[in-house]
């Protein structure tokens, strides 16, 4: 096993993708120092770990830095490979585990910030938009226990973080996510009986209470 000295993650609070890497961390026993900054935090050690994105998360290992949460969590993996795998074995399904994490980081995660950062049509839109895209996941995870079939993976690890957020959604944007998705619902309700998600998420309540101040932040009310 990989020598844990030095594990450090450098994160925010209510950042979901940092409760990616927490997640895979703590599925991998992975023992760590967790450097809290605040949102409009830039410190001299951000800019140092990731001066190209100056954004967290970053993981600093052994005197090294990686970064991006979706990169942190396959470093992760193939590290402390002692436990199961967070990526599938069979190359097609790595890739396909591959697209759909990313789909969540870059589809999922920009059309819900439209849900609580517009008003009137532009909301509308949004709303409409993310309604398909929980769809098209919900086509995807099937009648499967996890996105991977019976084994914890990827997907459900970059995807799990933003289910803190679906009463913020639902509240702003006036839809029901078990309306629309319940397979959805249901299978964030199991991935919350694991330990590591369930220490690692945000109650949805103090999730709203941060969207809100990031609402009169931005000038939305």
């Amino acid at each position: 096993m990989a020598e844990e000295k030095g594990v450090k993650l450098l994160d925010f609070c209510s950042n979901p993708f940092g409760q990616q890497c927490r997640i895979a961390l703590a599925e991998k026993g992975v023992e760590y120092e967790c450097l809290e900054l605040n949102l409009s935090d830039r410190s001299e050690l951000l800019l140092k770990l990731n001066p190209v994105y100056k954004r967290t998360p970053a993981l600093f290992h052994d005197g090294k830095t990686v970064r991006e949460s979706l990169v942190i969590v396959e470093y992760i993996d193939e590290v402390w490979h002692g436990k199961s795998s967070i990526l599938p074995s069979d190359p097609y399904e790595r890739a396909k585990a591959r697209f759909w994490a990313d789909y969540v980081n870059q589809q999922f995660f920009e059309c819900g910030t439209r849900l609580w950062r517009k008003k009137g049509k532009a909301l509308q839109e949004a709303k409409e938009e993310f309604i398909q895209i929980l769809k098209a996941l919900e086509a995807e995870l099937g009648d499967k226990k996890y996105f991977g079939g019976d084994a914890f993976g990827l997907v459900d690890i970059a995807l799990v973080p933003f289910t803190s957020w679906f009463y913020s959604y639902e509240t702003l944007a006036g839809f029901s996510v078990e309306q629309e998705s319940s397979k959805l619902v249901a299978w964030a309700k199991r991935c919350l009986e694991r330990e590591s998600v369930a220490k690692s998420l945000h109650d949805p309540k103090s999730i709203y209470e941060f969207v809100e101040y990031l609402r009169k932040m931005y000038g939305v009310e």
